[in-house]
């Protein structure tokens, strides 16, 4: 289920990867006013997570086409290449697998006065999970152009499947069938130029999620009396959680910039999660930019969440998914992007080189590598990992 693992890639979790959402799109508001078409351009890039026993890496293309004036359209083409021993999969006995993942991803924006309408639809297939989505959006400036307000809404309708090994080939399981997950967001968010140096940017979200919403795969631990063993999780069939993102940024006198961010989360699981950011960004030249930043993340556990369960039905619903304990993280990221053909070249106007790389790690309070055999059950060690994410990418104007 690259799904999950992509997750991973990002932020580690469900509520984590829709941080760094909202922090991207943000930035994206902070960094061009709402009523202004993106320019024509073509992306490159080439991702690669390593850490927790993954290894995942691929390719994307995002090339971006408009007449200027009216309307913008664009194309994504993203792949995972999943290789993964995660504590996971290697401490209920399964065999490590590898996946693919490839996502298509199509979209227009329409430019009308000082508004902007957008719609687009994204389409996800690996072998054990099919997602579609399609979202809406609509902003506008106001106040003079120092105001912008934006509305969003999204929906998935995901198919989950579950493999199995039939004569030593992987085929969906006829037993477990196919189950459905039904998504979606509302957003609505706001920025506000500040002063001549200063804009802010807020956005909140709602998610309802209804459906199938575990993991066919994993299993919870207990034990009963001396009695141990194992059965699947069981989720409850709707989540509804609720965000709220604040991003500052600073200009300095001599063109560089900081940033700060902070974003608090909860949800009807009892999950409560805050995040905090700063950054700095700095030029140096007319080619060379460099980005300095720092995370922490921070993040109560789910009601049915428990590493060990005293019996196979302590609880109506039963969680041993890592990301739904209580666990913190920190992340060190820079950025370096070169600007060349910046006077033309051939049909490019100008184009950039980019290197992301961010460096995480995580501790988990209340998640145990029982990789390690102890006495007594529930006294393993603590589980913690660390995690490398590169990102290259060029990007060019036309």
């Amino acid at each position: 289920m690259v799904k999950a693992v992509r997750v991973v890639v990002v932020v580690v979790t469900r509520s984590f990867i829709r941080s760094a959402v909202l922090g991207c799109g943000l930035l994206l508001v902070l960094t061009g006013q709402a009523a202004v078409l993106p320019e024509d351009r073509a992306d490159v890039l080439y991702h690669s997570y390593d850490g927790g026993g993954m290894d995942i890496n691929g390719p994307s293309v995002l090339v971006r086409k408009g007449d200027g004036k009216t309307y913008s359209a664009y194309y994504n083409y993203y792949v995972d290449n999943v290789s993964s021993a995660s504590i996971d999969v290697v401490s209920t006995g399964a065999s490590p697998y590898v996946e693919e993942r490839v996502e298509n991803g199509i979209g227009v924006e329409y430019l009308n006065g000082k508004s902007i309408m957008s719609v687009g639809y994204t389409s996800s297939v690996e072998n054990d999970y099919v997602a579609d989505t399609v979202h809406f959006g609509v902003s506008t400036d106001m106040f003079g152009d120092l105001t912008t307000v934006s509305l969003g809404f999204s929906r998935g309708s995901d198919s989950v499947y579950k493999m199995v090994k039939v004569g030593g080939v992987k085929v969906r399981d006829t037993a477990f069938g196919e189950k459905n997950t039904d998504r979606r967001t509302y957003s609505v968010g706001l920025t506000q130029i500040l002063t001549k140096n200063m804009i802010m940017a807020a956005n909140f979200e709602t998610i309802t999620d209804e459906g199938f919403l575990n993991n066919p795969y994993r299993q919870v631990r207990y034990d009963s009396g001396g009695t141990n063993g194992y059965t699947f999780e069981n989720y409850p069939a709707t989540r509804t959680s609720n965000a709220l993102g604040l991003k500052f940024r600073y200009f300095l006198p001599y063109r560089a910039a900081l940033h700060f961010y902070a974003r608090t989360f909860a949800d009807d699981w009892g999950i409560t999660a805050n995040s905090y950011e700063v950054g700095y960004t700095h030029p140096m030249g007319d080619s060379w930019i460099f980005d300095l930043r720092y995370r922490l993340y921070g993040q109560t556990s789910a009601d049915f969440y428990r590493d060990l369960f005293s019996s196979v039905a302590e609880l109506n619903y039963q969680a041993r998914d890592k990301e739904l304990s209580t666990f913190s993280s920190s992340t060190i990221g820079i950025g370096i992007s070169y600007e060349f053909a910046k006077s033309g070249w051939w049909f490019i106007e100008k184009g950039s080189a980019n290197l992301v790389f961010d460096h995480f790690q995580f501790d988990y309070d209340n998640f145990r590598d029982y990789r390690i055999a102890t006495p007594v059950l529930g006294e393993e060690p603590t589980y913690s990992f660390s995690a490398n994410v590169l990102q290259l990418f060029v990007s060019i104007w036309y």
